[in-house]
């Protein structure tokens, strides 16, 4: 096992940056993670406040990015019957976005809305996400299709 694969889906237990930002401290991870879970959800601007502030938390050493894009399809099918197609947000405005959203959520808020659709039950458009989320983090060795 690698020393990646010690701590995958492992709440983090270090400090961490990416740039110049630093994510939630390890001694208040626990509870902005908590913060977050009672934070309200039912519309979709409540649901990019959340996802705002899990970015900000940050709460594991790898894999955050993929895993709270997944985390946001989710809440948005089960609050407002609505996913992303990500692949209408370009990989460059939505890391672009995301990096200046703990400042201003307005710009993620507008390429997310942009971007809703009603069709939560397509598969195909869920697993080219998946695609696309890998896509967005420098990885596109494989697709979905590879498998």
């Amino acid at each position: 096992m690698s020393e990646i694969d010690d701590f995958i889906g492992e709440i983090r237990s270090v400090n961490s940056a990416k740039g110049n930002f630093r994510f939630a401290p390890v001694m208040y991870l626990e509870y902005s993670l908590k913060h977050i879970d009672q934070m309200p959800q039912s519309t979709f601007e409540e649901i990019i406040k959340k996802n705002v502030e899990m970015n900000i938390a940050h709460p594991f050493r790898e894999e955050n990015g993929r895993s709270t894009r997944i985390w946001l399809d989710l809440i948005l099918k089960s609050e407002i019957q609505k996913v992303v197609d990500w692949n209408l947000i370009d990989k460059s405005d939505y890391l672009s976005a995301m990096e200046r959203s703990p400042i201003n959520d307005l710009e993620i808020s507008y390429l997310i809305s942009n971007a809703l659709t009603d069709k939560i039950s397509d598969r195909e458009l869920y697993m080219k996400g998946i695609d696309v989320s890998y896509f967005y983090e420098g990885y596109s060795e494989y697709t979905i299709d590879d498998l």
